[in-house]
């Protein structure tokens, strides 16, 4: 060792031991505290909550630019801007601020400032995202935090042959992707997800368009590499078709529709044609309803513990809605039919595609005939029954039919009020009002676009939330917040 060496590290000895060493001080951010104001779509897991407090007018209070990019239909690629189908925001509290969280046809994930629109992070996937997010509160050892779970399509650069397609992926709330989920190939002619999943008992429930609910296990101490990306682990996967249903559909065996929870069972409508009712704690297929159309729409659930199921006419005679006592046998479950007109319209031939609104007794939609739809859903009318495949129903009672134009857009109803839009570019608020009449419907505000709504409102506390296809998400309300009196 040479001299000059020797005396350098000697003084470094000196400076270690003259002075005590000290670790530094260690900053600890306080955790924030979370609230799952509307955490999926339709706001639970019922699919039957639509937020809270109609506002005064409609004002646009600020829009958020989404934008657009390709996606590919059929070997042909086309520019989707905006907001899709079903395209509901979700909402989040952090500590005492809120934040949207919402998918875009652009292929990005966004979570927006409730108040003042800006964009605090996105995060970008292969294909445009057309589904509402479902997010929850995971537990471990460093606290609780919420998990985005999103779907998208299936990928410009994914083919239906493609060894992996992961358009299922759980992202963080500050945006880092936690892991992706393969989307296997089946007898299904699509690999994308739309739906909104159902987290409960330390499951995820999601169905996919390839036909299959995975059950997968949440934890991320279980998750692997598999297939060349990171995946969590598979409890089990349940088909949601047969083998007739190949030949019948001829792959269209696409499940876009979210998973509603009744008791111990979920229930599901899947474009088999079936409403499977599944045990949660078995994991099989406990009841099975075959309607036989392709069925897109969400189930929503009512006070008396039945299912509303939105109809589409593809495959059969006419499309509608359809109310269902899961207590009963399948044979004998109907409660009553709701048939709608057929119409061509883009490319459906009639029935409902979007899903209902529910209050109490009230019931509203939207069809491809044009109208909306206002019924009593406790209420039969006398003497008068529908046909649905070979087989007549009684009707509830019709209580309002207005033509506003095609939509598949769910219209959601609190109090007296209901908001629908659709593809005439607007946006609407209606009151329900009893007159010596009967009900009639008056309308209290609209909004024009600049482009068409395929996407489902969001309300909250004086304030509307909703994607356009014209590039935009917008925030409509009163810049005092005020609402309407119930």
């Amino acid at each position: 060792m040479n001299y000059i060496g020797l005396v350098i590290r000697l003084f470094i000895l000196c400076l270690l031991f003259s002075q005590p060493f000290q670790f530094p001080e260690k900053t600890l951010m306080p955790a924030k505290e979370y609230e799952l104001i509307y955490p999926t779509f339709l706001g639970n897991y019922e699919r039957n909550f639509y937020g809270l407090g109609i506002p005064d007018t409609l004002i646009l209070l600020w829009k958020n630019y989404i934008g657009g990019a390709e996606t590919r239909v059929g070997g042909k690629f086309y520019q989707w801007s905006g907001t899709g189908w079903p395209g509901q925001p979700t909402l989040i509290k952090e500590d005492n601020h809120t934040f949207l969280v919402v998918g875009g046809l652009d292929h990005r994930l966004r979570k927006i400032d409730a108040e003042t629109g800006e964009t605090v992070w996105y995060y970008r996937f292969d294909d445009a995202i057309k589904g509402t997010a479902t997010i929850f509160l995971y537990q471990d050892s460093c606290g609780e935090r919420p998990i985005i779970l999103q779907g998208s399509r299936r990928g410009l650069g994914k083919f239906l042959y493609s060894k992996v397609v992961p358009s299922f992926r759980a992202i963080d709330i500050q945006g880092k992707e936690l892991w992706r989920l393969n989307i296997e190939r089946t007898e299904s002619y699509s690999r994308d997800v739309d739906a909104s999943a159902l987290v409960v008992d330390s499951m995820i429930f999601l169905p996919a368009e390839n036909g299959i609910l995975y059950v997968i296990d949440p934890s991320l101490n279980r998750i692997e590499k598999r297939e060349g990306i990171v995946q969590p682990r598979i409890i089990k996967k349940i088909r949601l078709y047969n083998n007739s249903d190949v030949i019948r559909h001829r792959g269209n065996l696409v499940v876009e529709s979210s998973p509603v929870l009744l008791g111990d069972r979920l229930f599901i409508a899947a474009g088999s044609g079936h409403i499977y009712g599944i045990d949660i704690e078995r994991l099989e297929i406990v009841w099975d309803f075959y309607v036989g159309s392709d069925l897109d729409g969400t189930i929503s659930l009512t006070q008396d513990s039945c299912l509303i199921v939105p109809v589409e006419k593809q495959y059969i005679s006419q499309g509608g809605i359809l109310k269902l006592d899961p207590a009963k046998e399948p044979d004998s479950a109907v409660v009553w039919f709701f048939p709608t007109l057929n119409n061509q319209f883009a490319f459906w031939e009639g029935g409902v595609v979007g899903s209902v609104g529910l209050n109490d007794s009230l019931l509203v939609f939207r069809a491809i005939d044009g109208y909306l739809y206002l019924l009593n859903h406790y209420l039969l009318r006398p003497d008068t029954s529908a046909r649905l495949n070979r087989k007549r129903y009684p009707v509830p009672r019709l209580l309002s039919k207005t033509y506003l134009g095609p939509s598949i857009s769910t219209p959601i109803i609190i109090q007296k009020y209901i908001i629908t839009a659709g593809y005439d570019n607007r946006i609407m608020v209606f009151r329900i009002l009893n007159s010596e009449q009967g009900v009639q419907l008056r309308l209290i505000d609209k909004f024009l676009f600049g482009g068409s709504i395929e996407s489902t409102p969001l309300v909250w506390k004086g304030r509307i939330y909703i994607g356009c296809r014209d590039g935009y998400l917008y925030c409509l309300g009163s810049p005092d917040k005020k609402t309407k009196e119930p």
